[in-house]
């Protein structure tokens, strides 16, 4: 199969009350790992990149080594670009096969939040492409996306609502109190607030900053309707490391297969242990089925 629209398996996760990974990938080959891992698992994956990476790599190339590796392991796999702050680079992406879109207005105003957020669903809602916005302001960095702990700011339930009402955009991240990067302490994640914006909105939310939640605190979330995590940090970590590792204890072993088959060992059970935690495993074939025959998008 082909790389599909993210919505209906988010809608679903939400609906059944699991999360699905999303797993921001820096190189082919941990595209592969991730894949892999989801595979061996049974489960629905989304794969995701930033804009730096889309400018490394060049989107093109993400988005057939997404799709080889979707028709290898048959497992329903969505491709999305996170936190794009840059139209043309967004619809760049659209036009190469991406399936699903973040358009990170969030550093604007509420109105202008809503503007930008409308002049991409105008592109995407006839492409059958997800889009995800965000409210609030996610601390952390991000690329070259960087908001101080004292700029973080938690998203207004009540706003939610409405921004979803002006937009209709089918998945949101709102800002609960996570952040990107590795926590020097326990986050402050705002369980509370959550609850309210679920049971305000129907769309399935997302919980950015993933990396290195506490498991209660991802599973509380989860259950609570955060149907999609992301994971960055601790996924380029455990991959970095298996590398670094393998200099320390053998220098003179240059042999790119011997140190890249670490890496990619690492970033296999990095991922599975967070498809594990959000209770996707064994879903594929029940998301697969929401699909039906249509094993491709329209672009």
């Amino acid at each position: 199969m082909t790389l599909v629209n993210s919505t209906p398996m988010l809608r679903e996760a939400r609906k059944l009350g699991y999360g699905i990974v999303a797993f921001n990938v820096h190189s082919l080959d941990m595209l592969y790992s991730v894949a892999e891992a989801a595979a061996e698992l049974d489960a629905p994956l989304i794969i995701q990149t930033t804009v730096g990476t889309v400018r490394n790599l060049g989107p093109k190339n993400i988005v057939a080594t997404a799709n080889a590796a979707s028709e290898e392991y048959k497992i329903p796999m969505a491709l999305h670009l996170d936190h794009c702050t840059d139209y043309d680079v967004l619809i760049q992406c659209i036009r190469a096969g991406y399936t699903s879109v973040m358009i990170d207005a969030s550093m604007h105003t509420f109105n202008e939040n809503v503007r930008r957020t409308n002049q991409v669903m105008d592109v995407a809602k006839y492409l059958d492409v997800n889009v995800e916005a965000e409210l609030g302001k996610v601390g952390g960095v991000e690329d070259d996306i960087v908001v101080d702990e004292a700029d973080a700011q938690k998203a207004v339930p009540s706003e939610c609502a409405e921004f979803i009402k002006l937009t209709g955009v089918p998945t949101l991240a709102p800002a609960i109190g996570t952040a990107h990067g590795i926590y020097s302490g326990d986050p402050d994640i705002d369980f509370e607030r959550i609850e309210k914006i679920t049971n305000l909105v129907n769309a399935p939310l997302v919980l950015h900053g993933g990396s290195a939640i506490p498991d209660y605190d991802v599973k509380r979330c989860v259950s609570l309707g955060m149907s999609k995590m992301n994971v960055s940090t601790e996924l380029k970590n455990a991959y970095s490391q298996a590398i670094k590792d393998h200099f320390e204890e053998a220098p003179n072993a240059l042999d790119p297969r011997q140190y890249l088959t670490k890496a990619k060992q690492a970033a296999k059970d990095l991922a599975q242990s967070k498809i594990k935690l959000v209770g996707c495993q064994g879903k594929a074939s029940e998301v697969q089925a929401l699909y039906g025959n249509k094993n491709s998008i329209a672009h």
